[in-house]
């Protein structure tokens, strides 16, 4: 019973949660606070009542319109609600009210937020790129972060100069979960960087925003480099195909037209996540 009550509890939260978020998508990308002015109609302006701001339900008693103009609200609305839900629910299920499920709960958050600003405005903002990377480097203080490689860099550059192998590890304990995270976060995001700046020279345009790296950086500050290599692999293969089919079956420019990568890498983070709860395991 006990059980059932937190993993409700977790789904009731994150519901919560995804009503934010949805503040945070519409107002960073265009520059505005998310603290005033209060929840409105982004067409009439019309103050929404608190009856009318209820995650999920609001949406199916107006029949997914505005109370004062008629007009349509977007599906985004409910369905970014349904998702921060289902994935709060999730990581609690599998982890346990634990600090770990927090982390990956926020975790989460943030990258359903960037993934549906970069589809609608083509930005990632700050606030969810660099805030995150600051809160996945204070939850490395608390949670171990699931990678070695922190450790693995160093013994390989001895193997490399052809020194014997150190038989203690560079970092151990909570300083070993910060490094893997200062190096999750740094490691592919300079790596994403340079490729891209290459590419962007022979191509003679930008190819990628700095936004998708400071995205990259976010993840490995959560997941390591690992993680981020991983988000790396699948969101770039995903944005490739599916981008191509996309533009095909459109009619569009593959010459000019701006693929939302950022909305690809989120995704790809979230899978990495979801079907990864041994991240987290001893």
């Amino acid at each position: 019973m006990e059980n059932v009550v937190t993993r409700a509890f977790a789904l009731v939260f994150g519901l919560l949660i995804g009503s934010f978020l949805n503040v945070c998508i519409h107002r960073w990308p265009r520059g505005r606070s998310v603290v005033k002015p209060r929840s409105h109609c982004v067409r009439c302006r019309k103050w929404i009542a608190w009856y009318d701001n209820i995650p999920l339900v609001s949406y199916a008693v107006l029949r997914g319109r505005c109370r004062h103009c008629g007009r349509r609200i977007s599906p985004r609305y409910p369905a970014v609600e349904l998702l921060t839900g289902l994935l709060w629910l999730w990581f609690v299920w599998k982890l346990g009210l634990t600090l770990e499920a927090a982390k990956m709960c926020v975790f989460a958050s943030i990258l359903l937020a960037l993934t549906f600003c970069d589809l609608e405005k083509r930005l990632l903002p700050d606030e969810l790129t660099k805030g995150g990377m600051c809160l996945g480097f204070a939850f490395a203080l608390l949670v171990r972060v699931p990678d070695i490689m922190a450790n693995a860099v160093p013994q390989f550059v001895l193997l490399l100069m052809g020194r014997p192998l150190d038989a203690h590890a560079a970092f151990s304990g909570r300083f070993e979960w910060v490094a893997e995270s200062v190096f999750g976060a740094a490691a592919p995001a300079l790596l994403l960087w340079g490729g891209a700046a290459a590419w962007s020279k022979l191509r003679g345009k930008e190819m990628l925003g700095f936004g998708d790296v400071k995205l990259i950086a976010m993840v490995g500050s959560f997941l390591g480099m690992t993680g981020a290599m991983m988000t790396m692999l699948f969101g770039s293969s995903a944005g490739a195909v599916l981008g191509i089919i996309y533009i095909k079956a459109t009619g569009k420019n593959m010459a000019d037209y701006e693929l939302p990568f950022g909305s690809f890498l989120g995704l790809a983070a979230l899978a990495v996540a979801v079907i990864g709860p041994w991240w987290f395991r001893p």
